[in-house]
């Protein structure tokens, strides 16, 4: 497995949960390329797999390629699971010179604005004709992306279901967290360019103008944190909350009424899993892998980019009607339960390292186990 590092995201927590479901599978061996040194998950050193960090210094190094062929001579893999696009590259000389089974897992976005000189794309175009098996994990992304349909799979995000197993009580985070009485809405997301905070509190501030009712949190840390806060005028500052980046983010998501996420680029978000299964309506921009997760007027609603006039009105729909909210709660959690689960990720990832090794290399690995 390869992927740049292990810092609190989508990508990166996908990786993690599958390794701890790989756990079961007597015949599967694992190990671990990071190309840095930061790791925000460090359950990863429970696992007992084996870790090597290849650190890029500087960003461009081209030694890399050599160790990690050194790597591959050393663990002979037969399969090489890459989780970014520069893993991927760094990936190719091995995958080439040893003949291993290529993996590029690194769709996880379906941006609406990639043209044809996008470094994003260009990567891409370069990794494709290497691979085996390409891996998004939405429709949407692999579409953009351009992908080889006959090297193309779409397997969706699993939710670990034991997160929401050991919640806070409810009013002891609003407590925690000063959040007054009335409703809560909330968004989740890394505060960088391709998350569109500023429509999110665009909307909060035209709402609290009308009705002072409602607290609205933006939850998360990065670069662009300082300006949405400066966005906020003093008036405000008591119901639009910036509590940064947290642990417990699922006992925060608890206290919601409504869960938002606007956005200009998105593959399935876990942000949106975490407030279906804990039963919240969603609003989220229109787009990308969003809309094969949320099913707009059944668990949430879906809204044009960069509109916080009709993102204002549906929170304003959605705040009128406990019963409303219930019901497309009800519906997106039951759409996590049959759709989304740690089990069925597991299992296609499974069954695709099946498909592409000889059954023979399967059933020895399996024999040797025994």
């Amino acid at each position: 497995m390869l992927i740049d590092s292990l810092v609190k995201g989508g990508r990166e927590r996908r990786l993690i949960e599958l390794l701890k479901g790989f756990a079961k599978y007597d015949n599967l061996e694992v190990a671990i390329v990071l190309f840095s040194k930061k790791v925000e998950y460090p359950e990863v050193h429970d696992l007992g797999l084996p870790i090597y960090y290849l650190e890029r210094k500087p960003k461009k190094d081209p030694r890399v390629f050599s160790r990690f062929y050194k790597i591959c001579k050393k663990e002979q893999p037969d399969i090489i699971h890459s989780w970014g696009t520069m893993p991927s590259i760094y990936a190719i000389p091995a995958v080439k010179l040893l003949g291993i089974k290529f993996i590029n897992a690194s769709i996880a976005d379906a941006p609406d604005d990639m043209g044809f000189f996008d470094n994003r794309y260009l990567r891409s175009k370069i990794i494709f004709p290497f691979c085996d098996a390409i891996i998004g994990n939405s429709k949407a992304g692999l579409e953009v992306y351009q992908a080889p349909e006959d090297k193309s799979h779409c397997f969706y995000n699993g939710f670990d279901f034991n997160r929401i197993s050991t919640l806070e009580h409810e009013e002891d985070v609003k407590e925690q967290y000063k959040i007054l009485p009335g409703l809560v809405t909330g968004m989740v997301g890394a505060f960088f360019d391709r998350k569109d905070y500023k429509t999110y509190i665009e909307a909060a501030i035209k709402y609290l103008e009308k009705k002072n009712d409602m607290t609205f949190l933006a939850i998360g840390d990065g670069p662009n944190l300082q300006q949405f806060k400066d966005m906020v005028p003093e008036k405000h500052k008591d119901r639009i909350l910036f509590p940064g980046m947290i642990d417990n983010v699922e006992s925060l998501v608890n206290t919601f009424d409504i869960g938002v996420l606007s956005t200009y680029t998105e593959g399935i978000s876990n942000s949106i899993m975490e407030y279906m299964v804990l039963g919240k309506p969603v609003i989220a921009t229109d787009g990308g892998g969003t809309k094969e997760l949320v099913i707009n007027n059944d668990t949430g609603y879906l809204i044009p980019q960069k509109n916080s006039d009709a993102l204002v009105k549906k929170i304003e729909h959605l705040a009128k009607s406990e019963e409303l909210r219930t019901k497309l709660g009800v519906n997106g959690k039951l759409r996590i339960h049959k759709e989304f689960t740690l089990n069925r990720m597991e299992k296609d990832y499974y069954a695709l390292y099946q498909q592409l090794l000889p059954d023979s290399v399967m059933e020895l690995k399996l024999a040797n186990e025994k």
